[in-house]
């Protein structure tokens, strides 16, 4: 049965959900025009929403006339109109990257043994602005406001991988000799940048590893990196190892910055 129909025949009894039935169908509309990458012929629209090119037609011109919607009238396809855009804006407006990795930190923090954080970069390279303890893993070198080495940690290895090189440079002058690690080579940086992942051990204190993934924003520019630090034998489960990974997807879903994921 199409939207269309479900709609027309459900009786007086369903009459009080039909509005909000009719505000789901048109966001479904509103998401496949969002999602497309070039403006959308009526057929392409309704296939993609499961719905009759009638059903399609007739909510799209309701989008069309409050400014939701706009409609080539050369072609007839379909676009996100200037409304959508200026709800859009609105959103990215509000949108802080930083304290929605904080959350997922926190989150992740309460549940593993993992102290986790989020780390912004700042000319002496990254710096941790949010720190979790975890209650099951108490001993961690990191603190909040702590700046961590640029080529011997995790989260320096996942910034070189996103930052320019230059930006990266006046960060290693800065920081003490005996501070820096070895620079990783051009291999190590682009297997960062391809799994969106860094990982080292006895960096920081013997037998302790950090982890560390980008969070991106709707630019698809890194913002911030989330990390975390833990004994790697106290991850029991093999989802474990890679919960710091889910957790930046599920950030980048709310930051816009899910390019480098590959999420939609």
């Amino acid at each position: 049965m199409s939207a269309e129909d479900d709609e027309d025949t459900q009786g007086p009894a369903r009459k009080r959900s039909g509005n909000i039935q009719s505000v789901s169908i048109a966001t479904r509309f509103l998401n496949i025009l969002a999602n497309g990458s070039e403006p959308m012929a009526l057929g392409v629209i309704a296939r993609k929403a499961g719905t009759g090119s009638p059903t399609a037609h007739r909510y799209l011109q309701s989008l069309v006339k409050e400014g939701l919607v706009m409609q080539d009238p050369q072609t007839g396809f379909y676009d996100l109109g200037p409304t959508a855009l200026s709800i859009g804006i609105g959103a990215l407006k509000r949108i802080d990257p930083v304290d929605i990795a904080g959350r997922h930190t926190k989150k992740l923090a309460s549940g593993l043994a993992a102290s986790a954080g989020v780390a912004i970069w700042t000319e002496r390279g990254p710096t941790v602005v949010r720190w979790y303890r975890s209650a099951l893993f108490s001993i961690s070198s990191v603190g909040l406001g702590d700046v961590l080495p640029v080529d011997n940690s995790a989260c320096g290895l996942v910034f070189q991988a996103f930052l320019p090189d230059k930006q990266i440079d006046v960060a290693r002058k800065l920081q003490p000799t005996h501070f820096r690690g070895k620079r990783p080579s051009r291999e190590t940086l682009e297997t960062v940048r391809s799994t969106c992942w860094a990982e080292l051990t006895d960096h920081l204190l013997p037998g302790i590893t950090g982890q560390a993934v980008p969070v991106f924003d709707a630019q698809q520019e890194i913002a911030c990196v989330m990390t975390t630090v833990t004994n790697l034998g106290l991850l029991h489960k093999p989802e474990d190892r890679k919960a710091l990974l889910d957790c930046a997807k599920q950030a980048a879903r709310e930051t816009g910055g899910t390019a480098a994921f590959s999420l939609k």
